[in-house]
């Protein structure tokens, strides 16, 4: 609309210059009146300087405009006084799009700030850098991880600790180290894993930076508290009818306070003794076995680790398979793909794995009418994996967390040691033992190397 109006005006104005301009020019020529030619004359200056102005006013009034935006002036205030209706309507729309601007800015000042003190209060380090080493940003949480109070250039963290400004300045994007710095609080232990992003023309690049330390002790804790939780209770489960049978088999022999004289024992007194002493062998047996089941747990051998091929593998582990007890209702399939995939590891101790997996499926399915059992060797993003599924009963969600616990079970006769192993193996492999369950559907437990 004001476009319409601002070419209507400019038109107007130059039709009316070109008439006068021909009026001018028919009274000299025509009529040779010098009185109405000097008239003309004016009234065609007078329409120029009319039209010059116009176009000035209106260029002196963008141009302030323009210059307050780009000077990110937001206090400009635009006139509204002007009589013209086309600059009356030209300074309210310059004036609402002033304070649509304003009310832009302002909101982008309040969305800074939001994100700059949620940065801040971040227990995470974020650690922001150029190309040339500047800092651009570092939180108060990467300062104090850091032990810097102020930080404006990467160089300044080869005071805190050589090796940390190595991995600084080398770190790749989507790459993560981990750093252990002396501070007045210990050592700590840093994860730090770097991105990348534009800034304009400039490259940034930032780190995240936390304290693993307390969170790797806080794990460690909780694993030895799960750890010694379970092995009291089997303790308790075997000493205590130690205790109270060999309480029993003491009260036999004493009366009153005094030892019974051996020819006054009864003959059942003899023969409730014996089978009491057998229980204790039998349930000392039974401690003995479980605390060598930890010594195994702790004491696993190094792996002799060789290239093999997997299939061959899964071959080998078909045939052990129809050895085992319960195997009738069941079937179990082997796959491997690509064929000739390799594997550097014992092949073993991943043999005592997968056949320890099988049997757990076996034992926790023994009245499922259709078992299925497949183990299958693939490459997943580069890595090796060895899945092992079946279609029982599953895992519920309130246990799946603690089967890894050594010495947790759920079968009366189980040790609780078998999975505690193969994840121990893993570990050792570089690798990890990952468990998914559905219950009723599928149980899934991945083999997952990496190489």
């Amino acid at each position: 609309m004001i476009s319409k109006k601002y070419y209507y005006q400019i038109i107007t104005r130059a039709i009316l210059i070109v008439l006068a301009s021909f009026a001018t020019a028919a009274c000299w020529f025509q009529y040779q009146s010098f009185l109405l030619t000097i008239l003309g004359f004016s009234i065609t200056i007078m329409a120029l300087i009319k039209l010059v102005g116009f176009l000035n006013t209106t260029n002196r009034l963008l141009l302030t405009f323009f210059d307050a935006v780009h000077n990110n002036d937001s206090t400009l205030i635009i006139p509204t006084t002007r009589k013209h209706a086309l600059m009356i309507d030209l300074n309210q729309h310059m004036t609402r799009l002033n304070d649509t601007i304003q009310k832009l800015k302002i909101e982008s000042r309040r969305q800074e700030q939001y994100f700059q003190t949620l940065i801040e209060h971040a227990a995470t380090g974020l650690l922001a850098f150029n190309s040339k080493g500047f800092v651009m940003h570092a939180n108060t949480a990467a300062k104090r991880l850091l032990t810097l109070d102020v930080l404006t250039h990467v160089r300044q963290l080869e005071r805190v600790n050589t090796k940390l400004y190595q991995t600084v300045t080398n770190i790749k994007p989507l790459m993560q180290s981990v750093v252990n710095i002396p501070s007045e609080r210990g050592t700590l232990q840093l994860l730090i894993k770097a991105t990348t992003f534009k800034s304009g023309e400039e490259e940034l690049t930032v780190l995240a930076i936390q304290d693993i330390g307390n969170q790797m002790d806080e794990q460690e804790l909780d694993a030895w508290l799960k750890l010694i939780r379970v092995m009291m209770h089997e303790m308790m489960n075997s000493i205590a009818p130690i205790t109270s049978l060999s309480e029993s088999l003491a009260s036999i022999y004493v009366k009153d306070g005094q030892l019974i004289e051996p020819s006054q024992l009864p003959t059942h007194s003899i023969q409730t003794t014996v089978r009491g002493l057998n229980v204790i062998s039998q349930q000392g047996n039974g401690l003995k076995q479980f605390v060598e089941s930890y010594r195994n747990l702790m004491h696993l051998p190094k792996p002799d680790k060789k290239l093999f091929k997997v299939a061959e593998l899964l071959s080998r582990v078909e045939i052990l398979y129809h050895s085992l007890y319960n195997t009738q209702n069941a079937r179990m399939a082997v796959a491997c793909h690509p064929a000739d995939m390799e594997l550097y590891a014992d092949e073993n101790q991943i043999s005592q794995i997968l056949i320890n997996l099988v049997k757990n499926a076996l034992q926790a399915n023994e009245t499922h009418p259709d078992l299925n059992i497949s183990i299958k060797g693939r490459i997943n993003s580069g890595k090796a994996e060895i899945i092992v599924t079946d279609n029982g009963v599953g895992i519920t969600p309130e246990i799946v967390t603690e089967i890894f616990v050594p010495f947790f079970t759920t079968r009366p006769n189980g040790s609780g040691i078998g999975l505690s192993v193969s994840r121990q193996i893993m570990r050792l492999h570089g690798g990890k033992l990952i468990v998914h369950s559905q219950p009723n559907r599928e149980t899934v437990f991945t083999l997952q190397f990496n190489q």
